[in-house]
């Protein structure tokens, strides 16, 4: 009898380390995510990974992309995916979702959304934060400050290098607004052959003094080494630069192009469970205020904006003083054109 409860004993003993060393190893899980690098990963790192770590012991191995989705369909092709989170822009992020790139998200484990800004929250994914394309000048370089977005186009005024993403989008919404188009009839033009045809038109004007970048570290670099008097930039970037690297920059703000960053979990991922409960913890008010700390990222739900302090808030793209005149840039419009436009952007640039 005492043999059998001995053997008992040890097979309780047995099955309770067998459960506890199953629930470290899922605790010690390494989240696979990609994002867009530099001074936005360094900020989720330290308002996100960390704390999500030390509260979870689950780990985050990083990798750095610029957008897209040629590679997550690659890995979608090949049923093998090897990233757990994904980083992604409004437009890959419809696209993912209708493609089935990325899983659906479950709201409910969010608790209440109601102060969610309008158009944050989508099927399969959650936003991360309300950044802006802007461009950004060394006042240390120009004597004469630009002030809009006409002057970023007027190479008489302010003779000298421009910095741009390598892509279509902003740079051809820019062109348009530059050359007389309304921000609210930017899409409508864009979404006409003529309109596109005149957006290529204005770019022309510039073509020759472009100097283009491709991950968002660059444009605050090339400020900085004096290869452009003016760059297309994340605000963030600049004002990483500006606060942390005591750069003299500046933000023009006019015509500045706001968007949504968004999380995904990827469809089929290894670690599918633990990067929906990190979206969900680093989708609190309090973390979003945090991630405001560390870079000038807006938080996109509405009671996260009482927990920032209030000089940080004029840093932010949605201040009301660098709000006089934003695009929101139309996802829906890049998801169903960006294709074609690309395609003629990439022969634009050969030609």
């Amino acid at each position: 009898m005492k043999t059998n409860i001995s053997l008992f004993r040890t097979t309780v003993a047995a099955c309770a380390l067998g459960l506890f060393a199953a629930a470290a190893a899922h605790a010690a899980d390494t989240i696979s995510v990609v994002t867009f690098g530099g001074a936005y990963e360094a900020a989720a790192k330290k308002a996100w990974f960390e704390p999500f770590t030390a509260k979870t012991g689950n780990q985050f191995a990083t990798e750095s992309y610029d957008g897209g989705l040629a590679k997550l369909q690659a890995m979608e092709q090949a049923k093998n995916p090897t990233w757990d989170l994904i980083d992604l822009e409004t437009n890959d992020a419809i696209t993912a979702c209708d493609e089935g790139l990325i899983a659906k998200f479950d709201r409910a484990s969010l608790g209440s959304t109601s102060d969610f800004l309008p158009g944050s929250l989508s099927d399969c994914a959650v936003a991360a934060m309300v950044w802006s394309t802007v461009y950004a000048y060394d006042t240390s370089k120009l004597k004469t400050a630009p002030s809009s977005i006409n002057d970023f186009f007027d190479l008489k005024k302010f003779p000298g290098k421009r910095g741009m993403r390598k892509s279509p989008k902003v740079a051809m919404e820019w062109a348009l607004i530059a050359d007389g188009v309304a921000p609210k009839d930017v899409y409508k033009t864009l979404g006409t052959p003529a309109g596109v045809d005149r957006a290529f038109k204005k770019l022309d004007t510039i073509k020759p003094s472009i100097v283009w970048w491709e991950a968002g570290a660059q444009a605050p670099q090339l400020l900085a080494d004096g290869a452009v008097v003016m760059t297309q930039a994340y605000n963030g970037r600049i004002d990483d630069a500006v606060h942390k690297d005591k750069k003299p920059f500046k933000i023009v703000w006019d015509a500045q192009v706001y968007d949504y960053e968004w999380w995904a979990v990827v469809s089929g991922a290894k670690h599918a469970d633990a990067a929906q409960k990190f979206i969900v913890s680093a989708s609190t008010p309090q973390a979003y205020a945090d991630l405001s700390k560390y870079i000038a990222y807006a938080p996109p739900r509405k009671n996260a904006i009482a927990l920032i302090d209030k000089a940080r808030l004029n840093d932010l793209p949605t201040a009301p003083e660098n709000f006089k005149r934003p695009l929101q840039i139309d996802a829906t419009f890049w998801a169903d054109n960006a294709d074609a436009i690309n395609k003629r952007f990439q022969n634009w640039l050969t030609q």
